[in-house]
């Protein structure tokens, strides 16, 4: 498991991260809600453990923030805030759990544990549209107008990360993650290849959208200029 943690509580971020490793997960450490979207948006976890006051964007902004470009890893609050307004408050702008502190590290792991067995929520029957392209994600069927085709799981799941992020530059790092999965041995020539059908598809089918290479970066999905 990999658990990112954002706390600015020096002492207690060592301590937290010294019990979870020692529970064999791995943890990765960020100090400030901008360092925080950074990681969220390059790595793949399993659970984030995110403090609401901290420097850069407060959690609550970080939160609200990812949730709205669609990323549904589980978030555990760890704040010292704990009138009945604010657990409303974190929860709504789509927490996961809310653990006041002080709390016993045993508690943390249990509520890890718990959140860990919620059945994955399945969507079905979801169509995916983005300028002129639409996107079948049960048939994995990819149309224009009345041209179309079907895709490989591999396209698709990759088509449909870009489809969930229009408009912005998603990291190599990130894409590798979400496809091939957080821990996958993937060599870099599997995304580039899988770059390249995407493209192939899109140009075969016409669409206004491009698949654009951010150099150093990764790449971004958006309408041609042309």
């Amino acid at each position: 498991m990999r658990i990112l943690l954002v706390e600015d509580d020096i002492k207690l971020c060592d301590s937290l991260s010294f019990q979870l490793e020692k529970e064999g997960i791995t943890v990765d450490i960020c100090h400030d809600g901008l360092d925080a979207l950074s990681f969220i948006t390059e790595q793949a976890h399993d659970v984030i453990l995110l403090d609401r006051m901290i420097p850069g964007k407060d959690g609550l902004q970080v939160l609200k923030e990812i949730r709205g470009q669609g990323v549904e890893t589980p978030v555990i609050f760890l704040t010292a805030l704990g009138e009945l307004y604010d657990k409303v408050e974190g929860l709504d702008a789509g927490a996961d759990d809310y653990l006041i502190k002080p709390f016993a590290f045993a508690e943390l792991m249990a509520r890890i544990r718990s959140i860990r067995r919620r059945p994955v929520q399945l969507q079905v029957n979801e169509d995916l549209t983005l300028s002129d392209l639409h996107f079948d994600v049960v048939q994995k069927q990819l149309s224009v107008g009345s041209n179309s085709c079907s895709l490989s799981k591999r396209e698709a799941d990759l088509l449909e990360v870009f489809l969930r992020n229009p408009g912005q530059v998603l990291p190599r790092n990130l894409l590798l993650a979400k496809v091939w999965g957080p821990y996958a041995e993937v060599e870099d020539g599997n995304l580039d290849n899988y770059i390249h059908f995407i493209r192939r598809r899109l140009d075969t089918l016409k669409s206004n959208l491009k698949l654009k290479t951010v150099r150093g970066i990764g790449y971004c999905l958006e309408e041609s200029d042309v």
